[in-house]
């Protein structure tokens, strides 16, 4: 099998070099001081467009332009997929901007170099189909549950209002307690050394990343709405202000 990997920077790299364990890959960066990983072939811009499955691991902020410069040079018979946090947009655009005889698959590696560090078995994936035969879509389906991924396929906006939860509030927790100064400390709780946990998963992660999840997401508004009703609650109940239906203590 030969994929092609459209972009070589953090996750770029790691989800090349994770392919590249079971394919041959080759990749282009914008970035020449961006090396390719072990294992991977930096090629052309062109080369990397005209291999038969092509992903793009671009920023979600990005996608748009780089799909629009890029779409007219990939040749028919080709799967182009995305690996953005959000499915939405990037399914709406590849739907809308590729050429009628390419094919889409929008997918969501749901991890990272840092979660996925030392395996990948039981990680999330999720495939929201675009536009490509139901064949093709169960041959990426198996392959990825080879890699010992979780596969889920679903529609984008449902994978969107999931997410906005299940990875939105964690990113979203993660920036505000690094903002809170939290540190490692001598008498640690495991309950506050995996608050650290949070903040090493996500913090590491590029801060486009953690805007572009918060601002691409239709889904991640409600979230922090939610989140921030709730911290109020809560404030209000320390502060000695009953809670709707219960007394202070929650009974």
């Amino acid at each position: 099998m030969r994929v092609g990997v459209y972009g070589l920077g953090r996750f770029g790299s790691f989800w090349a070099q994770v392919l590249a364990r079971h394919a041959e890959v080759r990749a282009w960066s914008r970035d020449p001081s961006h090396p390719a990983p072990p294992g991977v072939t930096r090629a052309g811009e062109d080369e990397v467009l005209a291999e038969p499955a092509v992903f793009f691991c671009v920023a979600i902020s990005a996608f748009e332009e780089v799909l629009a410069r890029t779409a007219s040079r990939i040749p028919a018979g080709t799967l182009v997929m995305d690996t953005c946090s959000v499915k939405s947009m990037p399914a709406a655009l590849m739907g809308r901007l590729l050429p009628p005889g390419v094919s889409a698959l929008a997918t969501h590696p749901m991890f990272g170099p840092d979660s996925a560090g030392e395996s990948l078995e039981g990680l999330p994936m999720v495939l929201c189909p675009v536009r490509i035969d139901p064949d093709e879509l169960e041959r990426w389906r198996r392959f990825f549950t080879s890699l010992g991924l979780s596969v889920a396929v679903m529609d984008p906006d449902e994978h969107d209002r999931q997410a906005a939860f299940t990875q939105g509030v964690t990113h979203y927790l993660g920036r505000v307690l690094k903002d809170l100064g939290v540190a490692p400390s001598a008498i640690g709780t495991v309950g506050y050394r995996r608050l650290l946990e949070i903040v090493d998963q996500t913090c590491n992660d590029p801060w486009q990343l953690f805007l572009d999840l918060q601002r691409f997401n239709p889904h991640t508004r409600e979230m922090r709405e939610r989140l921030g009703r709730s911290l109020e609650a809560v404030m209000a109940a320390i502060d000695g202000v009953p809670r709707r239906g219960t007394d202070v203590a929650g009974t």
